[in-house]
């Protein structure tokens, strides 16, 4: 792992509540926290942190003032030709769109994820979101592209129609409508926001860890394969989780009655 940016703890803030659940909070206030090299780096670091130490079993993403959740890329970096630190080599824009991640990611959204920061929630697997917040790519509306995966993403998580509207338009969604097609997991009010995705992230991390990273990369993949190519990688699944150490501490502790002792192995 490289070393750790001086941006963690700056732009960007991290820490882990609950014993098992990494927070990382963008912070650029200022900016309504605009993605800029810094937080790219930053999140890059983290992303590597958090599926490095086994003692994290899931991460949440949110803002750190209820201002904004990201307004996307910093314009202003680009408008100076540092466009190109926006991203890295591991994690696409933001050092999250393309990471290499197991471990289950929620994003926590206070307010409004426009462009990249709208990308960076679609980035997580599950979303909270304020009853005020928003959801849109308005890229179209600049004669631009929302290349950190939004387009096909959205289409991903919403009926394709209204995920081909809301490219084709650049209009944001609402958080309300977007929690009834499914792309919100759960709706409430702002200063919920956080305590939600954390009651969230504590309801998986109490689980196996290895069988929920296991599982989630099954699932994932569901998009990409035919279902004769999933069952094999089911099967092989099975296998790996079945001979695992949870897998026997599991059964044990229902019959004991006691919670188990998760070694994620």
């Amino acid at each position: 792992m490289t070393d750790k940016p001086e941006s963690v703890g700056r732009e960007v803030l991290f820490e882990v509540v609950e014993g098992h659940i990494g927070v990382v909070r963008l912070n650029r206030p200022d900016r309504r926290n605009a993605v800029n090299g810094d937080v790219a780096a930053a999140m890059d670091w983290i992303v590597k942190r958090t599926e490095a130490d086994p003692d994290i079993r899931v991460v949440i993403l949110a803002s750190s003032s209820d201002a904004a959740f990201c307004a996307g890329a910093d314009l202003s970096e680009i408008s100076k030709g540092r466009g190109h630190l926006l991203s890295t080599p591991d994690g696409g824009f933001g050092g999250l769109a393309t990471a290499k991640r197991e471990k289950p990611w929620i994003a926590a959204v206070n307010n409004h994820a426009l462009a990249g920061g709208c990308e960076l929630a679609l980035s997580c697997d599950m979303i909270v979101a304020a009853e005020g917040a928003s959801f849109g790519l308005p890229e179209v509306k600049r004669g631009l592209y929302a290349g950190a995966g939004g387009v096909f993403r959205l289409t991903r998580r919403l009926p394709a129609a209204i995920a081909y509207e809301l490219v084709a338009t650049g209009d944001p969604i609402g958080a309300p409508r977007a929690h009834a097609l499914g792309l919100v997991n759960r709706l409430v009010p702002v200063d919920k926001v956080l305590d939600e995705a954390i009651a969230l992230a504590k309801a998986i991390s109490v689980n196996a860890p290895l069988s929920v990273r296991e599982s989630l990369k099954v699932a994932r993949m569901s998009f990409d394969m035919p279902e004769s190519e999933l069952w094999k990688i089911s099967n092989q699944t099975s296998a790996v989780v079945f001979s695992s150490e949870d897998a026997k501490e599991g059964p044990v502790a229902f019959l004991e009655k006691r919670a188990p002792v998760w070694k994620g192995r």
